[in-house]
């Protein structure tokens, strides 16, 4: 049986060279990869192309090949239409070991920088309500963006999303479709369906969690799973539902859409109608997509961040432009000043030995918190770049974001 690689054309060639004639659940695993593996109920293991440090890393997961194909189709799909989601290499057939005894199908997928499964971040000594409230809001907006698109997953889970940091908050990605299918319209019965997978898978592994001693105190897996479902509900009634406004209101119909754009979605088509009888104004948001904040960052600088990233970014863009002397110069303009002069001196100030711990846009949002913290306990304003060593100093070295451990750092 002859070994069938199908998948994309550049990133073959990084795969061709792996042990495809062994079973996966014998490959060799670097112990800094495992931590970020998490649970699975296939064998899955995460590889570096070559022996390179610095190499991709992917993640291979044995599975049949029909499930594999069908991953493959619609990881390519979401990736195609921006969903948060890891993405597709390859799949590869016909595999077989020394002996010519048939070795089941493979996906690869590459894995995704900086994150981490939910059991890592929720294990840490310093976790707080809070972090689990701020993962079942990411894993709610996941599964609303999941069915804007149109997505059935059908096995909503946190073991089968990777998060990752995003300000004071996370972001969530899909990491395993093999249940997930389109639809060419997604009914409410569906939605409700995927709600009530989540309900229960979140509440089980948080209950896994907790007896594992591992979750935080007081914490009800059950109330937590539910607030999953709550947060959900709540962004897309924001989303699809009409608003009745107050036509009274010059300013009720900008707040609503400014409601949308702290959620993180961008309107591009709304629908105004105002009620003469009942003088009631209607706004019914029609076409709407993720990204909002994302986006503007990225027309202004080029950066590439999560939404809350990109928030607080923008704020800072927006604190330098208010210093700048009348008349104002084009956003741009201010843009690539701000780029220049205050974003990128921070972010370069990273030691190369402690690159790649964090991203660069979670790291300036963070050394923003640390500066205001300092100046509290100082009493004065005690400056970007001074806050910024302080961080390197303190907190830097025993960030885990990308998984390294503290000690590791020399």
């Amino acid at each position: 049986m002859a070994l069938r690689i199908t998948g994309l054309g550049e990133e073959i060639a990084a795969v061709t060279g792996l042990p495809w004639h062994i079973n996966l659940e014998e490959w060799p695993e670097d112990p800094a990869l495992t931590e970020k593996r998490g649970i699975s109920r296939h064998i899955v293991r995460l590889v570096r192309s070559t022996d390179d440090p610095d190499a991709e890393v992917y993640a291979v997961k044995e599975t049949v090949s029909e499930f594999a194909n069908r991953e493959y189709k619609a990881l390519r799909e979401l990736a195609h239409l921006g969903a948060p989601s890891v993405q597709p290499i390859a799949v590869i057939e016909g595999r077989t070991d020394e002996n010519a005894e048939e070795l089941p199908c493979a996906l690869v997928t590459r894995f995704l920088p900086y994150s981490l499964p939910y059991r890592v971040l929720l294990s840490g000594k310093d976790v707080t309500a809070n972090d689990i409230t701020m993962m079942a809001n990411a894993l709610a907006l996941l599964l609303v963006q999941l069915h804007l698109l149109g997505f059935w997953w059908g096995d909503c889970s946190l073991s089968n999303t990777l998060f990752r940091r995003d300000a004071e908050a996370f972001a969530a990605y899909l990491v395993d479709a093999e249940t997930g299918e389109f639809q060419k319209t997604l009914s409410d019965g569906q939605r409700e369906h995927d709600l009530e997978i989540a309900h229960f898978n979140v509440a089980a592994e948080l209950e896994d969690l907790a007896l594992s001693g591992v979750l935080y105190p007081g914490m009800d897996p059950i109330r937590a799973s539910e607030a999953v479902i709550k947060r959900y509900h709540r962004i897309w009634k924001a989303l699809k539902e009409r608003q009745v406004l107050d036509p009274k209101d010059r300013h009720a119909v900008e707040r609503a859409m400014r409601q949308l754009h702290d959620l993180g979605f961008a309107v591009d088509e709304v629908s105004v109608s105002l009620d003469g009888t009942s003088e009631k104004l209607y706004f019914q948001p029609k076409l709407v997509a993720p990204g909002y904040h994302r986006n503007r960052l990225r027309e202004l600088t080029g950066l590439e961040t999560e939404a809350l990233q990109a928030k607080r970014l923008l704020a800072s863009l927006d604190r330098f432009r208010g210093r700048e002397e009348s008349p104002k110069p084009p956003m741009q303009d201010s843009a690539r000043r701000w780029l220049n002069e205050t974003y990128m001196p921070i972010v370069v100030m990273i030691p190369d030995n402690l690159k790649g711990r964090i991203e660069e846009a979670q790291f300036f949002h963070e050394v923003l918190e640390h500066r205001w913290y300092l100046s509290e306990r100082e009493g004065h304003d005690v400056g970007l770049t001074f806050a910024a060593q302080s961080y390197i100093e303190d907190v830097l070295p025993f960030r885990r974001d990308s998984g390294v451990e503290a000690e590791a750092q020399a």
